[in-house]
């Protein structure tokens, strides 16, 4: 969406200190690398990096004009046609997109929760898009920049925004929260993830729970069936909770997921009940936003697997590697080694975990939680990786030792600390068959081993 100065003068109550040519209309840039004449240059600060160092580089590439913050009012310079000073860049920047939104004033469908959120995301576009103009958040931009992005993004003719929202701590989802000004609310489930900044789930609830906090009156709250929910959303609007119970599985294989809800039959193309959990969620959207069964089946067929969740690579001698490493935490790693197990009963299954982050003191005992999960598993062998992930192993086993093989009454536990170490050690046992689950969190680069078993050519024939 392109803006007048005087607009976003109005909309931030910024202050005009220079202003030789204010005329015409512009988008907003936070970003000088590929800066155009036709934008305005806003710089972000934050703890390591400060925008308003590279105004210069702004102007270098004839921009008209930028803004600045009140404590960077020497940064008014000669070459440009106009300077606005606000009170915060950031906050100037949540405004516009506010004013963006309300202008173009779609149906908003904000998603938060533990685990899960982008796949909810995701699988909700999927669903609107099949019916209606859609635009939603690129991969997880779930923050406040995420946001901001999005909604001045989004075309002029969108009828639904579906936007993602996380949170490292309180307060953070209510500012999401005040500046989308969503209709629709789903808050996917409460976990353990960020426990180690938040401290407990109630903390967490509480923090998911503000995505209500600016939810239109006349709104909705959709949320997994949990008591934390209900205690802590302090909303009196209408609420749709959802669980497995609402629904019949017919069938999960290794490719698809099929079940039915309501008396309607709907298809995935991906495995697990908690994409089916997630999908329920996207059901309740369509349903509001006055979708025929038919066509909300439409959408959740077509979904896919977005990078680095749930890709299955197929290699020679019917050797699988599924990549489920774009983050993890005690819930998606219970919730994807239950879905490889379900999925590929009979096979050999090889469960590479990484360290989980954001546990702070809770790492060990939660890490242990994975190994007591898993040690009554139909599985071949565990491997875990990293330092919190070894207490995943020493929860199972009295020893354990990178160069050691650790045999248990059900299966071989192996540990690393590299991810170099898994490629080679994998390379040498691989049998046909099997099948390799990647699960850790994000700083773990998992998508690494996906990469460097393809280059030592496990997949050709």
């Amino acid at each position: 969406m392109k803006f007048q100065v005087k607009t976003i003068l109005e909309v931030t109550s910024g202050k005009l200190l220079r202003g030789k040519d204010i005329s015409g209309s512009f988008t907003i840039s936070t970003d000088t690398r590929n800066i155009s004449t036709e934008e305005i240059f806003l710089p972000l600060t934050g703890e390591n990096f400060d925008g308003h160092n590279f105004i210069n580089a702004a102007l270098s590439k004839g921009i008209k004009g930028y803004l600045i913050d009140k404590i960077h009012t020497n940064f008014v310079f000669e070459d440009a046609s106009f300077v606005i000073e606000v009170e915060d860049t950031l906050k100037a920047y949540l405004q516009i997109a506010n004013y963006a939104r309300k202008q173009i004033n779609p149906v908003v469908v904000a998603v938060t929760g533990s685990c899960g959120k982008t796949t909810t995301k995701e699988l909700i576009y999927s669903v609107l898009s099949q019916q209606y103009k859609t635009h939603k958040s690129k991969l997880n931009h779930n923050n406040e920049i995420g946001l901001c992005q999005t909604m001045l993004g989004m075309p002029d003719d969108t009828e639904f925004l579906v936007v993602e929202m996380g949170m490292r701590a309180l307060k953070e989802i209510e500012l999401l929260s005040k500046y989308s000004e969503p209709d629709i609310a789903v808050i996917t489930n409460i976990g353990t993830a960020h426990i180690g900044r938040l401290g407990s789930r109630e903390k967490i609830a509480q923090a998911k729970c503000e995505i209500v906090a600016y939810l239109d009156k006349q709104g909705i709250l959709i949320a997994y069936d949990d008591e934390l929910v209900k205690k802590y959303a302090k909303w009196e609007g209408k609420t749709c909770y959802y669980s497995l119970k609402d629904v019949d599985i017919l069938k999960i294989d290794a490719d698809s997921s099929e079940f039915s809800c309501n008396g309607n039959v709907y298809k995935l193309n991906v495995p697990g009940e908690y994409n089916i959990i997630n999908s329920l969620a996207a059901i309740k959207v369509g349903m509001i936003a006055g979708m025929s069964p038919d066509k909300i089946a439409e959408g959740l067929a077509l979904y896919s697997s977005i990078e680095n969740r749930w890709q299955v690579f197929n290699y020679k001698n019917n050797i699988k590697i599924i990549n489920d490493s774009y983050n993890a935490n005690p819930d998606s790693v219970k919730a994807a080694i239950h879905a490889v197990i379900s999925s590929y009963s009979g096979r050999k299954i090889i469960l590479v975990i990484g360290d989980m982050a954001e546990l702070g003191k809770y790492e060990k005992s939660l890490h242990a939680e994975i190994g007591e999960f898993v040690k009554d598993k139909p599985i071949s062998e565990l491997i875990t990786v990293g330092d919190k992930a070894a207490y995943i192993a020493e929860s199972l086993c009295v020893e354990t030792k990178t160069d050691l093989c650790v045999e248990n009454d059900k299966f071989k536990i192996k540990s690393f600390t590299r991810n170099d170490e898994v490629v080679e050690y994998l390379l040498e046992t691989l049998t046909p068959d099997s099948v390799v689950l990647l699960k850790a969190s994000r700083c773990m680069s998992f998508e690494n081993i996906v990469e460097k078993l393809t280059n030592a050519g496990v997949n050709k024939c």
